[in-house]
């Protein structure tokens, strides 16, 4: 091998974690870094994957990236780029896009993408109102798949039905089909998002070739002011507030509720409680159905699942109507700024084509920019939670057949392991034996558990491999914001005690504040008001933090990760894809926050 000179270590170069060294057990041969590997340049995702992945959360990776290259380089041919590899170090997912470059190819794969994507473009209100009905048909059969309980006989009517299987079939057959709408769900989340970053990109890139000097967040601007589904479990925990206040039942929804204890004292409260706990349930099915991450882990649970969360942004909003503050989010001003905004650069156009062009781009911005939100509600939230939680009863079974001891301990085998201990149940059950092997079985629970301990302290590199001469996929600029300039900040910041930290100018302003550290949203009942919210990354469960904060910075993200898309929706400075700000900044830091340069100084 040739002496490596890059700012980042290559793959072959990543040492096993100490204490972890069979890391590599949880995961397909085909996610593992190989020789070939070093050729490459791979970022780490610390978007979606902010933490190790369990054995079994692995799936997610695998489906999703085999949508993301189908849906991009064989549905619809995007010209410049193919798909998007992932390879798993020591728990961590990293990235690489394949670059399009042979200009021929390019042009060829043009007419094909233009043809392909003109026609979803055009039949976009259509294809995307059949798309929610597919939607909500998966996840309607998710939740009647009943996973069988095996009990000592079959019932009657497998003998008077003529059915010809006992239910020990169903175990398997189950499995697969969950398994199974997990994937197809990936392929319907994909399906129009490389879309709409599509139309945004070429949009972009037509006003910056135009207007070299205006910033990305001013391009930004001009789609602000939507309005989406994923802003309602948010929206229902302000009507819960306002109506806890009305009904005299917000004194029980303090910082430090416990759900249990909260609902009973609600419930205690006669007639003004029962109303308000209808209310909760009527909010929750199927607005909690949203997950406290960004759908990748299993133990990230819905709020349905686990209320603490949403009963933490429920007090701070309690706190807020009490004080008669407005908890609606400014999208009536943002809307009228972003037509202002539109119209003055318009009008600074030197000809009628290109005031045309710029309206036809700017509208199928617009047309389609809602989805990037939206479509997170039905995939990454409501469907996700409740596959997890479908996989939990097949890991009941398992708890009753002795081969597990925890439901929760499912999550540590390979899907692919998970149907062999099913296998080994539904032998056992047929032969009126035991499960074979269920010690080994635990013991490798365990290990993993234990490696994924060890795991969660690895300073995970920012990216591995030699840095790219460019990088065009709209995906990897968009929703990760790695970029030449991105890169560049890594390796400044590698060697730099500087009090600086450069990220990505998300949303404009420029604001000073006391800063608060969180490194999960079930840390938000910490925050203060008028604090900057420093974290890795954010998920819709941080809603009920952007009416409180006064800026926010992350460790990750793109122009169009959430983090950037809400402060924008709430008018306030962000500046993410920092990679270090959670390890360069403390809580009680003075910070200045400066949206428009994409610049978070560190003052005292």
């Amino acid at each position: 091998m040739s002496e490596h000179r890059a700012p980042f270590p290559l793959p072959s170069e990543i040492a096993d974690a100490p204490g972890a060294e069979q890391w590599a057990s949880m995961y397909a041969p085909f996610s593992r870094f190989q020789p070939e590997d070093d050729a490459k340049f791979w970022f780490y995702n610390a978007t979606h994957y902010p933490e190790p992945v369990p054995a079994f959360d692995g799936l997610s990776a695998e489906v999703a990236y085999s949508a993301i290259g189908a849906n991009t380089a064989r549905i619809f041919v995007f010209p410049a780029t193919l798909g998007i590899e992932y390879r798993i170090v020591n728990g961590r997912v990293y990235l690489a896009a394949n670059p399009v470059t042979d200009p021929a190819e390019i042009g060829r794969r043009l007419e094909i993408f233009q043809r392909r994507a003109g026609y979803y473009y055009e039949h976009w209100d259509r294809l995307y109102a059949e798309w929610k009905q597919r939607m909500q048909a998966v996840i309607d059969e998710l939740e009647a798949i009943e996973v069988p309980e095996l009990g000592e006989f079959d019932e009657e009517e497998v003998v008077t039905s003529g059915r010809g299987f006992a239910t020990n079939h169903l175990v398997r057959e189950r499995y697969h089909r969950v398994i199974d709408l997990y994937s197809i769900v990936w392929n319907h989340h994909i399906e129009f998002v490389m879309l709409a970053f599509g139309a945004y990109v070429v949009f972009s890139e037509f006003v910056t070739a135009a207007f070299p000097e205006i910033p990305e967040q001013t391009v930004a601007r001009m789609v602000a002011g939507i309005d989406v589904i994923m802003y309602r479990p948010d929206e229902e925990l302000k009507r819960l507030a306002r109506l806890a206040v009305e009904l005299g039942v917000d004194d029980l929804l303090t910082d430090d509720s416990e759900p249990t204890t909260v609902f009973a004292q609600v419930a205690e409260r006669g007639d003004a409680g029962t109303a308000w706990l209808a209310e909760w349930e009527k909010s929750s099915i199927p607005w909690f159905h949203v997950s406290t991450g960004d759908g990748m882990y299993h133990h990230h649970r819905s709020w349905r699942d686990d209320p603490r969360v949403p009963l933490a942004g429920l007090s701070r909003y309690v706190e807020r109507v009490r004080a008669g503050e407005d908890l609606r989010r400014p999208t009536e001003r943002l809307k009228e700024e972003r037509e202002e905004v539109a119209n003055r650069y318009r009008a600074l156009l030197s000809s009628d084509q290109e005031r045309a062009a710029f309206d036809q781009m700017l509208g199928l911005c617009r047309t389609t920019f809602p989805y990037i939100e939206e479509h997170k509600f039905f995939c990454e939230h409501w469907f996700v939670t409740q596959f997890f939680a479908k996989i939990r009863e097949f890991g009941k079974l398992l708890v009753r057949f002795g081969v597990l001891e925890d439901a929760e301990d499912v999550f540590q085998l390979q899907h692919h392991e998970v149907e062999q201990q099913l296998a080994n149940v539904m032998l056992a059950w047929a032969a009126g034996s035991a499960p074979v092997g269920t010690d080994a079985v635990k013991a490798l629970v365990a290990e993993r558990k234990a490696m994924l301990e060890v795991l969660a302290t690895w300073p995970a590199p920012p990216a591995l491999g030699p840095v790219p001469e460019a990088l065009n996929d709209p995906a990897v600029k968009l929703l990760w914001g790695i970029t030449s300039d991105t890169i560049r900040t890594w390796v400044e910041a590698a060697d730099s005690s500087s009090a600086q930290v450069q990220g990505l100018a998300a949303s404009p302003g420029v604001v000073e504040g006391v800063a608060r550290v969180l490194m999960s949203v079930n840390e938000i009942d910490q925050i203060e008001g008028g604090e900057i919210l420093v974290c890795p990354v954010t998920s819709p469960s941080w809603g009920p933090v952007f009416g409180k904060i006064k800026a926010a910075v992350s460790d990750s993200g793109g122009m169009m990760s959430h983090a950037a898309i809400v402060a924008r929706e709430y008018g306030m400075p962000a500046v993410v894809g920092t990679g270090s700000a959670t390890r360069r900044i403390k809580t009680g830091d003075r910070l200045r926050v400066d949206g428009d340069r994409g610049l978070v100084v560190i003052l005292s």
